[in-house]
Formats: C-alpha cells, structure tokens, sequence
C-alpha cells in the first residue's frame, strides 16, 4: 500500500467516525476552506438536482456551478457509485 492510500484510508476511516452533523461540521471546518465546503456542498445539490431529473440550465441557475463542474457530477452519477449510493435508494 503506498502512502497516499494510507492517508486516503485515513481520511476515509476518519470521516466514518462522524456521528451528527455538529460533528462533521466541526471537522469540515478544520479539515477545509470554507470555499472547499461551499464547493462540496454545490456539488451535492447539483446531484441531487441531476438526480431528479432537473436539466443542466436548471442546476445551473439553482446552484451557480459551473458546466465543467457540473459535467463531473453527471459523469459521477452516471459511471460512478458514491453519489448513488448516499443520494438514492439505489446500491
């Protein structure tokens, strides 16, 4: 295992220790820049807007994300599996 997987294994192990969402805010907020944060959230919204069945124009106006970023998410829901799974009932 190099050692980027062992601090992504980290991270990932860390974020699953989050119980409320005091707590991750909390560590949001120490692990990121408030913009890293707004950026994160835009991207959820943006999915789930997707996920509805909202066009690109709608999310776009809703969200102010732009195209590339709202490319990326598209692509992430169609050929990925992490938005799925936490934004959907589908696994």
């Amino acid at each position: 295992m190099s050692i980027n997987e062992v601090h992504l294994n980290d991270l990932y192990s860390t974020i699953l220790k989050l119980n409320t969402v005091e707590e991750c805010k909390a560590f949001l907020e120490d692990l990121c820049t408030h913009k890293e944060i707004e950026q994160m959230a835009q991207r959820i919204t943006a999915a789930k807007c997707l996920l509805a069945g909202e066009t690109y124009e709608s999310v776009i106006k809703k969200t102010d994300i732009s195209s590339a970023t709202l490319s990326k998410v598209s692509k992430a829901i169609k050929y990925g599996k992490g938005y799925k799974s936490v934004l959907t009932n589908e696994n």
